[in-house]
C-alpha cells in the first residue's frame, strides 16, 4: 500500500514581531522629526530670549547703503534731503507720494535695544504726511490728533497720535524749499533726541544732484 503525503499548502506570511515594528517606526520618526528640528533651530535663530514676548536680534536686521540711495533719491527730488550720522543701523529706504501731493523719503533705522524709528522727509503739508504714514488716509477716520509739543535738536516738534500709541512727531525745518521732518517707532524718547540732535549736523543731499 503506498502511503500518501500530504500536499503543501500556501504559507502564512510572516507577521513581524513587535520589536521588529517599534525598530521600523523609530527610524521613520526620526526621518520626520529631524528636517523639522533644523527648521525650528534655523527660524528661531533670529531671536533672542525674554521673560515677555521674543525679540528679533538687533544684528540680524538688514543692512542698507543709505548714503548710495539718499544720493539717489536726491538726483530726483525738488528739496533737500539730509542723512543724520546715528549710531542705528540704516535697514530700509523707501520714497513714494503723500497725500493731497507732494513725495515722502523715508529712512527706517534700528536701534541697539533692536527698537525702530522711521525718519520721513517731505514737501508735502502737515496734514497730508500724517494722513500718509499713520495709514489714516486708506481708513478714512481722519490724521491722528495732535497731543503737544517738544523741544528737540533746536526744532519745535508737534507731537500726533492715541494715547498709548507710537508717537508721529513733525517738525519744519529752516530754510527755503520749505521741508517737514517726521520721526516715528517704537524706539524711547532718548533714541528720538539722538535722532533730532543728529539732523542739526546731517550730510545734506542738494536737490538734482
Amino acid at each position: 500500500m503506498t502511503r500518501r503525503i500530504p500536499e503543501a499548502g500556501p504559507q502564512a506570511m510572516h507577521k513581524p514581531g513587535r520589536g521588529d515594528a517599534s525598530v521600523r517606526d523609530l527610524i521613520w520618526a526620526c526621518l520626520i522629526l529631524v528636517p523639522v528640528a533644523l527648521l525650528i533651530f534655523s527660524v528661531g535663530g533670529s531671536c533672542s530670549f525674554s521673560p515677555g514676548s521674543p525679540a528679533e536680534d538687533a544684528a540680524s536686521a538688514p543692512t542698507v547703503d543709505a548714503p548710495a540711495r539718499i544720493a539717489e533719491y536726491a538726483r530726483g527730488s525738488t528739496f533737500p534731503l539730509r542723512l543724520p550720522d546715528v549710531p542705528f543701523r540704516a535697514n530700509s529706504t523707501d520714497r513714494g507720494p503723500v497725500e493731497g501731493g507732494g513725495t515722502a523719503v523715508r529712512i527706517g533705522f534700528v536701534t541697539p535695544d533692536a527698537d525702530f524709528l522711521s525718519l520721513v522727509q517731505t514737501d508735502g503739508s502737515v496734514e497730508g504726511v500724517l494722513a500718509t504714514e499713520s495709514g489714516s488716509a486708506g481708513r478714512g477716520d481722519g490724521p491722528p490728533t495732535m497731543r503737544g509739543a517738544v523741544q528737540a535738536g533746536g526744532l519745535t516738534w508737534e507731537v500726533y497720535g492715541a494715547e498709548g500709541g507710537e508717537p508721529f512727531r513733525i517738525a519744519t525745518l529752516p530754510g527755503r524749499p520749505e521741508v517737514r521732518v517726521l520721526v516715528t517707532g517704537s524706539a524711547s524718547e532718548d533714541r528720538f533726541r539722538t535722532l533730532a540732535e543728529a539732523l542739526t549736523t546731517a550730510r545734506v543731499f542738494p536737490p538734482g544732484s
